[in-house]
């Protein structure tokens, strides 16, 4: 069978990286439970949008059901895993939804692909794993200590990253672990900042800011990510490795410099209400891209004024439908 798996086919990347599959005459299987973490309605307008290409189907269920996911990966060659709960925040008020779906569900998918023998899968892995760095620190690099996470979504992306070494080692399944940093654009995700300041200030409400607004993020927009997404995946590593790569665009933004843009994208100004960090937030992140460039070739195109420009024009076009 020469499908590719993609998990959380609904969700923002996963659908985005289903979308490039498609283009590219790939035939793609889908996973997705559609939970209720953010608006279903959005999760099923992705889905739409694939369904209507040939090629493509979609299996609901969840990635804790080790019997649906094996069933669903027998006989692939290739997995790409990028179904997960998602938020930092969420994590502390609903942790137990991350031991099902990060924890349980990543281990679903390891004991699948060691069932299928398959010849990669790539997974999703996070920035949040490197926790807190000092203010003016060096951007993360992949050898990097990733032993203090600051947030319990955090530590199960740091689980998942050692559960597949572990397989690697065990069971000689190539795998790449891709830590996102900051992934934005149209489709994304409503509880991310610049989706909800957006809502917000087209709605005429004041944003809170976290941090004091001393923050910064490698934003990174998604068409930039899909193409490391498919770069990697059309490498595997040699010899069953668990390869971990970094994948941003390599240039932090400040906060209150993405509010700004967002703000001229929109052509209104936010009130802002400033609050501190809360709990289990970082200060910065920073990627080193440079394994994932010299592994592919990969050098994000979109800079944060054109990417907000296009979520902007997205947003309107799709809630004034």
């Amino acid at each position: 069978m020469n499908a590719v798996v993609v998990t959380g086919a609904a969700g923002f990347v996963g659908a985005a990286v289903s979308e490039r599959l498609l283009a590219r005459g790939e035939t793609v299987v889908g996973l997705d439970n559609f939970n209720a973490y953010y608006d279903v309605a959005l999760k099923e307008a992705r889905v739409a949008r694939l369904a209507a290409q040939s090629g493509f189907t979609l299996v609901r269920g969840d990635l804790a059901d080790a019997g649906t996911v094996r069933r669903l990966i027998d006989g692939v060659r290739r997995v790409v895993h990028v179904g997960a709960q998602a938020g930092v925040r969420h994590s502390i008020e609903a942790p137990f939804d991350y031991e099902r779906s990060n924890l349980a569900g990543h281990l679903s998918v390891l004991e699948a692909c060691r069932a299928a023998e398959v010849d990669h899968l790539v997974y999703a892995s996070s920035s949040s794993v490197y926790g807190e760095r000092p203010e003016g620190g060096a951007a993360f690099r992949e050898t990097d200590a990733a032993a203090k996470p600051a947030s319990l979504y955090a530590a199960t992306k740091r689980a998942n990253e050692l559960m597949s070494e572990a397989y690697a080692s065990l069971y000689h399944i190539p795998q790449t672990g891709l830590r996102f940093f900051t992934v934005y654009g149209p489709w994304g995700r409503p509880d991310m900042a610049y989706y909800s300041f957006t809502r917000k200030i087209l709605a005429g409400e004041p944003i809170e800011v976290y941090g004091q607004g001393n923050m910064a993020r490698d934003f990174t927009y998604i068409d930039d990510i899909v193409d490391g997404i498919i770069g990697a995946l059309d490498r595997p590593p040699l010899g069953g490795e668990n390869r971990i790569l970094n994948i941003g665009a390599g240039r932090p933004v400040a906060l209150m410099d993405m509010i700004s843009i967002l703000e001229s994208a929109l052509g209104r100004k936010a009130e802002k209400i400033f609050r501190p960090m809360q709990p289990g937030d970082v200060t910065r992140t920073s990627a080193d891209i440079s394994a994932l460039a010299a592994l592919t070739g990969y050098a994000p195109k979109v800079t944060l004024e054109e990417g907000l420009q296009r979520f902007v024009a997205w947003y309107r076009s799709h809630y004034s439908s």
